[in-house]
């Protein structure tokens, strides 16, 4: 907690100055001072816009409280001329002198802190209207009440708007005083951390005219970020802007946000002056100016402004006036309630009404936050109203409850004019004007040199870099839409230690085989993946042993076997009708007939018997048919042969389950995330895991049994098994794991470009080409399997089937008109032949059916014959 020293020592000083001190005393009641019910003191800074708007409206208050409630209240006011120890000198003559009740302190919180010590040290309350209050405060003086929203929200719409624009860096330019120090910063940078950004710089402006201003832009300026969050008083902001002018700071690609100390009163400032701050963004508190009660109050307030102070060229009422107004409103409800000091600090924290700003409601005596704030742009000689910004909705053009609401202000209000007059969106950085190399880190322990390899040259005290990874990066850095120096730097780590060095700002980036891991996300960001996810698990592979009884039937498919059974059936028929009256040897019962046939048909697979035959037609149908047959054994015959000869192999281990039951040793990568994957995941106990350095190690110790399977990376898998496809296989699931990528800091403005420039290397074809050349220098040839070589079907030797069977169905119908009588008598004979041998047995089964039964209903009888 901040705190005040020195309190008693202060307050000694004041009492001994105040004996010599003449401060403005200004008597304001609504009708003399007679009958008043309260006397109210302000304290105010004359020499300000904010204190000339807060003596207006105060004033005007005082006279509606009056013409709306009939009641007197007297308002002593005093001028601060903006130093704390002459606020504290006018509490202490307005409490003892002029016997106020409540207080209303001035806007500055270093003015305020004394004010709220003194009203403590009386039982006076206080009313803060300063633009930061401590969280603390109200804590420490109990009679003190903040009149001013907090500026949380306020810190949120900032927020809101650096991510609508998806920047990820901003640099925050505060006024270096306690109040924002402790009241104003964290809740930025915790609005900030919300939306995936993060505060870069810190540039802390004293409230004196600083000459090493100039000197801090300039190092500003030679960074990379290019998004300024502003924080200051109005006198400083323009001081400030002023400055960035001079060093064209305010020019394209830079990006100004201010916030509502500076925003509130833009209204205030002449052409020249605001023509410094051309494209800024400022976010200022809303309060309903369509109203008739805010309307009157702008029409009086500017009459009244105007000549009291006809210096100023803008005369309109800003937020701090509203909030003086509501103030003065808050206390005369309270003191027309109460008796006490006491009372009144109760009724203070019960007040609940509509006054200007909106609903004015006290909760644990702070007055409650604003929720809604508008959104503008400086342009021209004055602003645009962009539109609105609610904690609860988003972004809208309008306050309506029924308008459209977006989280992203680029999409629901209009357009904004950039520093510079650019309509194109910033990116919010650029690279530093100094061109400093970034430090890439590349991991030295990359068991897959093919990745990345770092080689030393002790000679020449040298270091080259080499692989997949630095070649894809090269390639990515290439096709930005700017120029990015870098420098390798070898780092001789894990791959955590070496992440970590990015969250320490050790690295700029880190390139090498650095898997994408949920823990490392806490220290780091990565580009889009580049490579395939997953972890498999590498085994040893056997011979199978499996059952090959119907090896034999696996050159063909089933289709083609019934297509050869069904021509063969039909070449035969055709033959043994043709030369069925010229052998004998065809003739007889039916079925001897149809043995005959299928005898026929399969045996002119392997000869012609062309000597047999005695017609042109069956030796014209029976030479197309055994070319065919010729055909399809040469090719069952080479197909068989291939599936005979060659080795079919089976992993050692077929999944995780077996190695956890069997107490079985693994191995990994050194240095990689492996390791706690399978304790913590796989459930393999950690004194069964071992760590490699090389593919050889992973290969040696698999060959020697010295562990039964190895996990891998995908990618680092695949060039595994490039080299040793003969002796090793992928068994089991894949793990989904993250693939590979590129590490930077997290909300690194690098990286959406990088990851974009990355995609655009992938959908070009230059990562797979770079894949493929590294896995073919590791290429050797595949262990072909079994179910690697396909069974021939139909589609293949069609054109042959169409050929034998057109030739047979041509010779059969040629036989057919030039014997169709002949041949119709045949075919019914060998139709009849059959049916009458089928009637036969049939009859015959019938009778031994019957037979049958009679012998088992005669039981004894049979017997007895049996017996003589």
């Amino acid at each position: 907690m901040d705190t005040f020293p020195s309190f008693t020592a202060f307050f000694a000083l004041v009492l001994l100055l105040s004996q010599k001190a003449t401060a403005d005393n200004g008597r304001i009641t609504a009708s003399g001072t007679d009958n008043v019910r309260g006397i109210i003191g302000a304290i105010v800074d004359n020499s300000t816009r904010i204190g000339k708007e807060q003596k207006v409206a105060m004033e005007m208050a005082i006279e509606d409280v009056h013409d709306r409630t009939s009641q007197s209240y007297a308002l002593r006011m005093k001028n601060s001329h903006g130093e704390p120890y002459r606020a504290a000198l006018a509490a202490r003559d307005l409490i003892d002198q002029q016997e106020v009740q409540a207080l209303l302190s001035p806007q500055r919180w270093e003015e305020t802190s004394l004010v709220a010590e003194i009203g403590n040290q009386a039982n006076i309350p206080v009313l803060s209207i300063a633009d930061s209050n401590p969280s603390w405060a109200t804590e420490r003086w109990p009679f003190l009440l903040q009149a001013s929203p907090n500026q949380n929200s306020q810190m949120k719409a900032i927020a809101a708007i650096v991510q609508s624009w998806q920047w990820h860096q901003v640099t925050v330019i505060y006024e270096d005083i306690d109040s924002l120090r402790s009241g104003v910063m964290p809740h930025l940078s915790d609005a900030l951390r919300d939306v995936g950004a993060e505060i870069s710089h810190l540039l802390a402006i004293s409230p004196f005219s600083s000459p090493s201003l100039s000197k801090e832009l300039e190092r500003l300026k030679h960074e990379q970020c290019r998004v300024f969050v502003v924080h200051l008083s109005l006198s400083l902001a323009m001081h400030l802007f002023e400055r960035a002018k001079e060093m064209n700071m305010m020019e394209k690609e830079y990006v100004w946000i201010t916030t509502d100390t500076t925003t509130g009163l833009v209204h205030s400032l002449n052409s020249a002056t605001i023509s410094s701050m051309q494209g800024t963004i400022g976010v200022k508190s809303y309060f309903p100016r369509k109203d008739a009660n805010f309307q009157d109050f702008y029409t009086r307030f500017r009459r009244k402004f105007s000549s009291e102070n006809p210096e100023e060229d803008n005369h309109e009422p800003g937020t701090f006036a509203v909030l003086a107004y509501d103030a003065v409103w808050t206390v005369c409800k309270a003191m027309s309630e109460s008796s006490s000091s006491q009372q009144l600090l109760r009724k203070l924290t019960l007040s609940e009404f509509y006054g200007l700003s909106g609903k004015v409601q006290f909760v644990d005596r702070k007055v409650a936050p604003a929720h809604k704030f508008q959104v503008i742009n400086v342009i021209g000689k004055s602003y645009q109203e962009l539109g609105f910004w609610t904690d609860t909705s988003g972004f809208s053009a309008t306050i309506d409850e029924r308008a459209p609401y977006q989280p992203s202000m680029g999409s629901s209000l209009g357009q904004v004019f950039w520093p510079g007059g650019s309509l194109n969106t910033p990116r919010g950085w650029a690279l530093p004007t100094d061109a400093k190399p970034l430090m890439i880190g590349v991991p030295t322990k990359s068991s897959f040199k093919k990745y990345v390899n770092v080689i030393h040259d002790s000679s020449k005290n040298t270091t080259h870099f080499e692989g997949f990874a630095i070649d894809l990066f090269n390639a990515t850095v290439k096709i930005l839409p700017f120029y990015l120096p870098y420098n390798l730097t070898p780092f001789d780590g894990t791959y955590d230690e070496l992440v970590k060095q990015v969250h320490f700002k050790k690295f700029d980036a880190v390139v090498g085989d650095v898997a994408i891991v949920s823990k490392r996300y806490q220290h780091a960001e990565f580009t889009h993946p580049y490579t395939e996810s997953g972890l498999v698990m590498i085994v040893p592979v056997r011979p199978q042993t499996s059952d090959r009884a119907l090896l034999f039937m696996k050159p063909f498919t089933k289709a083609m076997w019934v297509l050869i059974g069904l021509i063969n059936i039909y070449n035969g028929f055709v033959v043994w009708l043709i030369e069925r009256k010229h052998c004998p040897e065809l003739k007889g019962s039916g079925f001897n007939q149809v043995g005959a046939l299928l005898s026929l048909a399969f045996t002119t697979l392997f000869s012609l018997h062309g000597e047999k035959l005695h017609s042109n037609l069956s030796r014209m149908a029976m030479v197309v048919w055994l070319f065919v047959a010729l055909v399809l054994t040469q090719t069952y015959t080479a197909n068989l042969t291939s599936i005979l000869t060659v080795q079919r192999l089976e992993p050692t281990v077929t999944d995780v389950e077996l190695l956890r039951n069997s107490n079985a040793m693994v191995g990994y990568c050194r240095g990689s995330f492996v390791a706690d994957y399978l304790v913590d995941v796989l459930r393999i106990h950690r004194g069964n895991v071992r760590n490699y350095k090389s593919p050889e190690d992973y290969a040696q110790a698999l060959r020697s049994r010295e562990i039964a399977a190895a996990f891998l990376e995908v990618p680092l898998a695949k060039l595994f098994l490039a080299k040793y496809c003969k002796e090793f296989t992928i068994a089991g699931p894949t793990y989904k794991v993250g693939g590979f990528g590129f590490v930077f800091p997290r909300g690194s403005p690098l990286l959406p470009d990088v990851t974009k420039a990355l995609l655009s290397v992938s959908e070009s074809g230059k990562l797979r080409d770079l894949e493929i050349s590294m896995i073919a220098s590791q290429e050797c040839e595949d262990i072909e399997s079994i179910d690697d070589i396909s069974s021939l079907n139909p589609s293949s030797f069609w054109v042959l089937f169409v050929l034998t069977a057109g030739t047979s169905t041509a010779a059969l119908l040629v036989y057919v008109v030039c014997h169709r009588r002949f041949g119709q008598k045949t075919i019914r004979r060998l139709m009849l032949a059959v049916m009458r041998h089928w009637w036969h047995r049939k009859k015959s089964f019938s009778r031994r059916v019957s037979s049958n039964e009679r012998s088992s209903n005669f039981p004894n009888t049979s017997n007895s014959r049996i017996q003589v």
